[in-house]
């Protein structure tokens, strides 16, 4: 399963974007509420959440995705459930985390990234991820290193979509699901 975290004030894009993108492969998303179930984004989108994050549990092979979003990170950040999640999928070797945008720096903030690791966030955020030890690669959309992947921005939404569709199912499904909305012609 692959679980969306949607804190208060998540950049809309990220979350919605990656969502339809990993659906359109056929790959198991919940959309999961920091707070609970309703969830209202950065730019007053609203969204139902499929289930609560305290009510998660992660299994082998699960994945969790941290969109961006100031308050969305903010959110995720002050939340326990959340939080206990977040380390869990850093700290477990046969799980997967996925951050774009502000949520990069999350992980930094929390000590969960390892000193080397290379990654990239929403530019200008850079001297988190150095001030923990990681390595900003800024000139990439997306930066898969290990069971993590992270995304630059909303722009990168597609890219850090299709990223993880194709890390989880293939070039292949990456293809036809890039065909299928005309992304990059």
């Amino acid at each position: 399963m692959i679980y969306i975290l949607l804190g208060a004030g998540f950049e809309e894009a990220e979350a919605l974007v990656t969502a339809d993108v990993l659906r359109r492969a056929d790959l198991p998303v919940t959309l999961t509420g920091v707070e609970g179930r309703t969830v209202t984004g950065s730019h007053g989108i609203t969204v139902q959440a499929d289930l609560p994050a305290a009510a998660v549990t992660l299994a082998p092979n699960d994945m969790l995705v941290l969109p961006g979003g100031l308050g969305g990170v903010s959110a995720m950040e002050h939340s326990p459930a959340a939080m206990k999640l977040i380390r869990q999928a850093m700290g477990d070797p046969q799980l997967w985390l996925a951050a774009i945008c502000a949520a990069p720096t999350l992980l930094a903030r929390a000590g969960l990234l390892s000193p080397g690791v290379h990654a990239v966030c929403y530019p200008g955020m850079e001297g988190e991820l150095t001030a923990s030890g990681a390595v900003p690669v800024m000139d990439r959309p997306v930066v898969a290193e290990g069971r993590l992947i992270t995304g630059r921005g909303p722009g990168s939404a597609f890219d850090f979509g299709l990223a993880i569709v194709e890390i989880l199912a293939g070039t292949a499904k990456a293809d036809q699901v890039r065909a299928a909305i005309h992304y990059g012609e």
